[in-house]
């Protein structure tokens, strides 16, 4: 098994990713439109999705995440659905914000027998597709009886469809997940010129560049870890 794994690992990772930036269509402005998703919006949509999957009858043996979006509702539907047996694959496409490599690859494939199981695999949005296209042709290659895959949103745009969509978003924008604010706002922050003197101005910059509206104390904290680890 070891051997397959590096296998698989390699095949997915055949060419060099280039960086390119995320096209912005016509309903965008000249700046990045971005939404931030609370911790109950996060909630209610898991619940959402396991109602779905309640409702189908798919009574899946293993719950795969796909690292890292997918490992919060990941583990939150396994607890609304009765479900223990949770593992997760690293596929690397989004670099930051936006910016993504030019092919998703398998960085970290999964490395266990899952011939004749029924496999979900879950993450949290569904943007371009181009992760769950090589999540499940990776896992289909390991021989499951079937793979069906769970989002928290899908964007309509998106030439791959989930099975299991909490959300549909019709109009193109950012998702800002609860576990994401440090590395997606903190980047943005560390990007901005001049950088910030106080709270105040990065809360005024964030708010007319990307429409956020972060609170006070959560802000402050992310200007900390900017001045302590400043932009690469």
């Amino acid at each position: 098994m070891e051997d397959t794994c590096l296998h698989l690992a390699t095949v997915y990772c055949k060419v060099e990713p280039n960086v390119t930036v995320c096209p912005r269509g016509s309903e965008m402005s000249d700046n990045l439109r971005c939404e931030l998703i609370s911790q109950q919006v996060v909630y209610d949509l898991v619940y959402k999705l396991a109602a779905q999957i309640a409702n189908s009858n798919y009574q899946p043996d293993l719950v795969v995440a796909i690292s890292r979006g997918g490992f919060t509702p990941a583990r939150v539907l396994c607890d609304v659905l009765g479900l223990f047996n949770l593992t997760s694959i690293r596929i690397v496409h989004y670099r930051k914000a936006a910016v993504h490599e030019q092919q998703a690859y398998v960085k970290y494939p999964l490395c266990m027998d899952i011939a004749d199981q029924r496999i979900l695999l879950v993450d949290d949005v569904n943007d371009t597709g181009d992760t769950l296209r090589a999540g499940r042709a990776h896992l289909e290659g390991l021989g499951p009886t079937e793979v069906r895959i769970a989002v928290l949103h899908e964007k309509i745009r998106s030439p791959v469809k989930a099975e299991y969509v909490a959300e549909i978003l019709d109009e193109w924008r950012w998702l800002i997940y609860p576990w994401a604010v440090v590395e997606d706002v903190g980047g943005f922050l560390r990007e901005m010129t001049p950088p910030p003197d106080t709270t105040d101005q990065a809360a005024e910059w964030l708010k007319k560049t990307y429409g956020l509206e972060l609170q006070y104390d959560q802000l402050e904290r992310l200007l900390n870890l900017v001045h302590y680890r400043p932009k690469k």
